[in-house]
């Protein structure tokens, strides 16, 4: 019998992304792209962010539930943040030290870059420093309202919720087993729903890439390519050096982690969100050999502590404008932009174009004039693609050496899940 030929999802998603950059760039401006195409790519979205929250809280309840232990969550938090610390800290600093060697905002005619209205960013950043300073993302953790949390996807309040339910429940013993069984069934029946949403994926990647080719153009690349080359360069180097030792000293294969995700990892690209792949790195990393306990814990808290490629670009990004403007930062000015992006990078967490608002948020600390970020405004969906990657990898890896660190990866299941694959 003949073998029936079938496409695998990251091919699907490859060949829309390709399909969407040719279909810009053929209707370059037309604004018919956007009228036609967009809904594609909001439908897509929209049903990735109605699933998140759901198996969140189920998968969480479930883990917590299961373990029931207060003191071994605890330790399992204090762990998980000061990983997060390190890694999204020498992000930064590897950023500055990549931008100050090869300068990339040195000797570019700044009469060729076109600016964009940045108001909408400069409206969100004025909301953000109101309401959300470091201290208040703390205070924010715990919400007055749970299901208000949930109606906005307050990742952080969903997680402390569903932690101190998890705990309420395993407390109870028998008579929260019935509980314990209704979370379970959500769990599986969600992500039942997750692998039917992902074969909506390609048409959602050709309905954004699209919308985005057809309105920047692929010519905004050209005076700003020395940024592109720099920081896709960097993500490269921090995947593979950086991420690449980590996995190395928990005893893991980088290589082998970025080839279980290429599919999470293609659609993450092509839509610049992280979200869109959030049920499915949680879903494989438990195949992979991490407790699902773990798992539903690292991987959303990192969606708001633990951003490397964030961190990394806005690192890139503050020198590459200062070095626009001929600012010749020192030493001193750029040990303070480490601070302080160590700091705003946590304090904004779940903020729609996260990146460029923590830049709003800290060019000012050290001098830099912000009017810069509206000459990469234009290409910041290209930028904000390989961020997001790399911001996935990384989440993904954090499940895994907190699992090891924790002494309860399973090597076995994860054997058996690399033998499938292999199939």
């Amino acid at each position: 019998m003949k073998k029936k030929f079938k496409l695998s999802l990251a091919a699907q998603i490859l060949i829309a992304l390709v399909l969407g950059i040719v279909v810009g760039a053929v209707f370059y401006e037309n604004p018919a792209v956007e009228t036609y195409l967009k809904p594609l790519g909001t439908i897509f979205l929209n049903l990735i962010k109605m699933i998140v929250v759901p198996i969140i809280i189920s998968t969480l309840i479930v883990g917590v539930a299961g373990t029931g232990d207060l003191k071994q969550l605890g330790r399992l938090g204090g762990k998980t943040i000061i990983y997060f610390e390190i890694i999204t800290t020498i992000a930064i600093i590897i950023g500055l030290l990549i931008t100050n060697v090869f300068k990339p905002g040195e000797g570019i005619d700044m009469n060729q870059l076109e600016q964009t209205d940045i108001s909408s960013y400069v409206e969100t950043t004025e909301q953000v420093e109101h309401d959300g300073g470091f201290i208040d993302t703390i205070v924010g953790i715990v919400p007055t309202n749970v299901v208000k949390a949930m109606a906005e996807a307050d990742m952080l309040s969903v997680i402390f919720f569903s932690v101190l339910f998890g705990l309420g429940v395993a407390a109870i013993g028998d008579r929260g087993k019935p509980v314990l069984d209704i979370a379970q069934g959500v769990a599986d029946a969600m992500f039942w729903v997750t692998n039917l949403v992902m074969k909506f994926a390609p048409f959602g990647v050709f309905g954004l890439m699209a919308v985005t080719v057809s309105k920047f153009g692929l010519e905004s690349l050209i005076p700003l390519g020395k940024l592109v080359i720099t920081v896709y360069g960097a993500m490269i180097f921090f995947v593979i050096v950086v991420l690449g030792i980590t996995a190395k000293i928990v005893n893991i294969n980088i290589f082998q982690v970025i080839k279980i995700l290429k599919d999470e990892l293609i659609l993450a690209y092509s839509t610049s969100s992280s979200e869109t792949v959030l049920p499915r790195i949680m879903q494989k990393m438990e195949k992979f050999g991490c407790p699902r306990d773990i798992t539903s814990f690292v991987i959303p808290t990192g969606y708001s502590f633990n951003l490397d490629g964030s961190t990394l670009y806005q690192a890139i990004a503050a020198i590459f404008i200062a070095q626009l403007y001929g600012i010749d930062l020192t030493i001193a000015q750029q040990v303070t932009l480490v601070l302080v992006l160590m700091v705003t990078s946590k304090g904004i967490a779940g903020v729609p174009g996260v990146s460029f608002v923590v830049l709003l948020a800290t060019l000012g600390s050290v001098g830099i004039p912000l009017e810069g970020l509206a000459f990469i405004a234009g290409i910041d969906r290209i930028l904000d693609m390989a961020r997001t990657a790399v911001n996935v990898v990384g989440n993904s890896l954090a499940a895994i050496v907190m699992s090891k660190w924790e002494g309860r990866f399973d090597e076995n299941k994860k054997e058996e899940y690399l033998t499938e694959l292999a199939k």
